[in-house]
């Protein structure tokens, strides 16, 4: 039923794919059973000319040099103890990237739970980066990886009924980046990481 994305999805303006991801799954496929999300949120990362972005100014580092790839590579990173994905966006050489913020879970929800703890809430599961990443069993071995291969790929969804956006989450003393709206999320979603009902 789930089938990778074609790789041309990803060859899209980074503020425009952001935006075109709202709304399609994330599939692993993990030896215990399938995992299966619905991506609420997503946030872009407009590289060199971004304060906020890991390859601001160019920077290229062992962490950053997958983003100077060609789009729709994984980029994973360590924050705290979490892991964070992204898709790499732009072409060649242009360090442009998508942090995929939030989801709502689809298939595999007892999976899901195991791996985020019993007495969560499910709309707890999957509502930051973070967390999104432990649910679907996601580490840092997927980085480079593209998102067109098994056994972690984006697959077509059902989009979303309505976009909204607004300023990105946790990135303060970045200057007048703090207030771009490069954030992306289905409008109501419990799943979006900031939602406040």
């Amino acid at each position: 039923m789930y089938k990778p994305i074609d790789p041309s999805f990803f060859e899209a303006p980074v503020l425009e794919l952001a935006e075109k991801l709202v709304g399609q799954y994330i599939v692993h496929k993990t030896p215990g059973g399938i995992i299966v999300c619905r991506i609420v949120e997503t946030e872009a990362y407009h590289g060199p000319e971004d304060r906020a972005a890991h390859s601001f100014g160019n920077r290229r580092t062992k962490r950053t040099e997958i983003m100077f790839g060609e789009p729709g590579l994984v980029y994973t990173y360590q924050m705290h103890t979490h892991t964070l994905m992204n898709v790499v966006s732009g072409p060649v050489g242009t360090p442009h990237a998508i942090l995929i913020r939030g989801a709502e879970p689809v298939e595999g929800l007892e999976l899901m739970q195991q791996n985020r703890g019993e007495h969560l809430k499910m709309k707890d599961w999957t509502n930051g980066p973070g967390k999104l990443s432990k649910a679907l069993g996601v580490t840092m071995e997927y980085y480079g990886h593209h998102w067109t291969d098994e056994p972690l790929f984006i697959s077509k969804g059902p989009g979303a009924e309505a976009i909204e956006t607004g300023p990105r989450v946790g990135i303060g003393n970045t200057g007048e980046a703090v207030h771009y709206p490069w954030r992306f999320f289905e409008k109501d979603s419990p799943y979006v990481s900031k939602y406040r009902p």
